[in-house]
């Protein structure tokens, strides 16, 4: 038996955490429900603990003094279109919505960022005049389109 994590992000929801959760670990790869707490029978799990990509997390069930915020946010580092698109469309699918270079919020209204691994790269890159492309391609861009910013990065202009 492994040790539990000393350190866990948690999220706050009203009464549907359970099922934020269950959602959440079918999303991703090394994902799993750890443990679920039902201190009143026939209620919903107060306390949701679970790995997500291998990076823990809680959904506590604390009613409706907390709302979500996008400065919280979860960040998918995605390997290519195919995964970028698989996660995004699923995330959009039930019940979220899009916003802007990279962002979402999904349908329990946790803000998501579905980031491609080339896009960090880019921003980091040496050419700093590619890099600057890639950024303003990015900022004009919802979901983000790996074949756009590879041609901005390299100066040409997307058909």
């Amino acid at each position: 038996m492994t040790a539990k994590p000393k350190v866990r992000t948690c999220l706050w929801f009203d009464g549907r955490g359970e099922e934020a959760a269950e959602f959440y670990t079918n999303l991703l790869p090394d994902s799993f429900i750890e443990s679920r707490s039902y201190p009143e029978p026939g209620k919903p799990a107060l306390v949701v603990e679970f790995m997500l990509a291998g990076a823990p997390y809680m959904t506590l069930n604390g009613g409706t003094m907390f709302q979500h915020s996008p400065a919280a946010s979860i960040s998918v580092l995605t390997k290519d279109q195919a995964e970028t698109d698989k996660l995004w469309d699923t995330l959009i699918k039930h019940g979220g919505k899009e916003s802007m270079c990279a962002w979402l919020i999904d349908g329990f209204g946790i803000s998501w960022q579905i980031i491609p691994e080339v896009l960090p790269r880019m921003m980091e890159a040496e050419d700093k005049a590619g890099a600057m492309r890639a950024r303003e391609a990015m900022m004009k861009m919802k979901k983000i389109d790996i074949a756009g910013l590879q041609a901005a990065f390299d100066g040409h202009t997307p058909q």
